[in-house]
């Protein structure tokens, strides 16, 4: 294992903090913390893996020489993770849906075109609940076929 916070420890703070990123984005994606749309959580998956990767290659396989830290990669796991926060923030405070009224089948309503009650209200029919059908009217039924007459010469 590479890392020896004695030897050289911006290399070993640099891998632990390329580890800590990638779990912290593989969680967010993985299991939608924050009620991110699905766009985000494979972004976030897909830098997740790409930075645990680097820090598992680094901390396990590298075997030294030359190698360049890039702190500014570290600007997209914080906005990922913010984004994540706020996408939480926001859905814990939207209202809640409204409650479907209660079904009720025996309600009576007044018949179609009658005059509205004094002092009161209508019961509200329930969405859940069918209109009633129209009527069924049948059509007039058609004239038989005839074949029209032979011409005449």
């Amino acid at each position: 294992m590479n890392l020896d916070f004695d030897v050289d420890p911006l290399f070993s703070w640099y891998v632990v903090l390329l580890a800590f990123s990638g779990i912290a984005l593989l969680v967010i994606g993985a299991v939608n913390v924050g009620g991110l749309k699905a766009g985000w959580r494979v972004l976030n998956v897909l830098v997740g893996l790409g930075f645990a990767g680097y820090a598992y290659y680094l901390a396990f396989v590298f075997e030294g020489g030359t190698y360049a830290i890039f702190f500014k990669a570290f600007i997209l796991p914080v906005l990922l993770i913010i984004n994540a926060v706020k996408a939480a923030v926001t859905r814990s405070q939207a209202p809640a849906a409204p409650a479907a009224p209660p079904y009720q089948p025996n309600a009576q309503y007044p018949p179609q075109g009658a005059p509205y009650p004094q002092g009161g209200q209508y019961p509200q029919p329930s969405p859940y609940q069918a209109a009633p059908a129209a009527p069924y009217q049948a059509a007039a039924p058609a004239a038989p076929y005839q074949p029209p007459a032979p011409p005449q010469s």
